[in-house]
Formats: structure tokens, C-alpha cells, sequence
């Protein structure tokens, strides 16, 4: 029976999630697998993986062919390292003991790689947030200025017409007392 590591989809719609199975290569992509192996999930940034190292590898010593994306799953989680590691300890090109030190020195230089991108995306998070927040201050003072102006122009016409119907009530005033005082002289 020929395996294949692949994933197998689940999760909604435009938000996959994946199982990494062990399946017979005949059987459907989402259907019968011999056995799970983790998982992958694409929509964290960077991606979530979630593997049993060790029975990634034996599946590997037995002759299991993993696809192409499981096969990039498998090489940035290091178990084609360390298998192609223990290969060169089976041919004695080294021993078991400068095999685990190579693979040590790989899987340190991979988790600070991670790590150092891990920092990078959260500064540039930090710094998108902080652009956006001097930007929104920056449109605030902008409509402050305006609402100001507005509010000063409101007043400074509700002023003016106040003078004018002051001015107007006065000349109003005059007019009306001059008949009133003429009327009494008048008689």
C-alpha cells in the first residue's frame, strides 16, 4: 500500500484549517486516513504548526511520501533533517552523537529565525498602530480648527446682527418717541 503525508481540510469557508494525516494515496482527500499527525493552521501570521515529531519520522523511515506543502511542513519542523541526519549516521559518515549536535544547532538557529520574525511583525504592528494613531490626532486638531473657525464665523455673525437689530431698535426708538413727545406739546 502506497502512504502520503498530506492535509487534510477542514475549517469554513475562505478560513482553512488542516489536519496533517497519514493516508493511503488512493483514499480521498478529506476521507479515510491511517493516522493523524498534527496540524497546520495557515491563518495566524506566522503560521500555527502542531506536529508529533516522532511519528512524523517513522512514517518517513517506512516509506511514506509527503506532498509537496507537507513535505515544506515537514522541512521547516525539521524532520527531514533529522532524517536525513540519521541516514549519515547509518552510512558512518559521523556518529549519533555529532548528529544530534548538528540538529541542535539547526533547530536553535530556526527557533531564533522565528523568533527575530515574530519581533519584526509585532514592531511593524506597534508602529502601523502608532502611524494611525498620530494620523487620527493629526485629522482631530484639523476638525477642531474647523469646528473653531465655524463656531467663531457663528459668532461673530450672530454679533453683527445683534449691533444691526440694536441699531435698528434705537433708530426704531427715536422715531417712535419723537411723535410721542410732539403730541403732548401739542396740546
Amino acid at each position: 500500500m502506497a502512504t502520503k503525508i498530506r492535509l487534510q481540510r477542514h475549517g469554513r469557508k475562505a478560513y482553512p484549517f488542516y489536519k496533517i494525516v497519514v493516508a493511503d494515496s488512493r483514499a480521498p482527500r478529506d476521507g479515510k486516513f491511517i493516522e493523524r499527525i498534527g496540524s497546520y493552521n495557515p491563518n495566524t501570521n506566522p503560521a500555527t504548526i502542531d506536529l508529533n515529531f516522532e511519528r512524523a519520522l517513522y512514517w518517513l523511515n517506512v516509506g511514506a511520501q509527503p506532498t509537496d506543502t507537507a513535505r515544506n511542513i515537514l522541512s521547516n519542523e525539521g524532520v527531514l533533517m533529522k532524517k536525513h541526519l540519521e541516514g549519515g549516521v547509518k552510512k558512518g559518515a559521523f556518529d549519533e552523537a555529532a548528529a544530534e549536535k548538528k540538529f541542535e544547532e539547526w533547530l536553535k538557529g530556526k527557533k531564533d529565525s522565528v523568533s527575530n520574525t515574530k519581533d519584526k511583525l509585532k514592531k511593524a504592528q506597534e508602529d502601523a498602530h502608532k502611524a494611525s494613531l498620530e494620523a487620527e490626532k493629526a485629522a482631530n486638531k484639523v476638525k477642531a480648527e474647523a469646528v473653531a473657525e465655524k463656531k467663531a464665523a457663528e459668532a461673530k455673525a450672530k454679533a453683527e446682527a445683534e449691533a444691526e437689530a440694536a441699531g435698528e431698535e434705537v433708530a426704531d426708538g427715536n422715531t417712535e418717541a419723537a411723535p410721542a413727545e410732539e403730541t403732548p406739546a401739542a396740546e
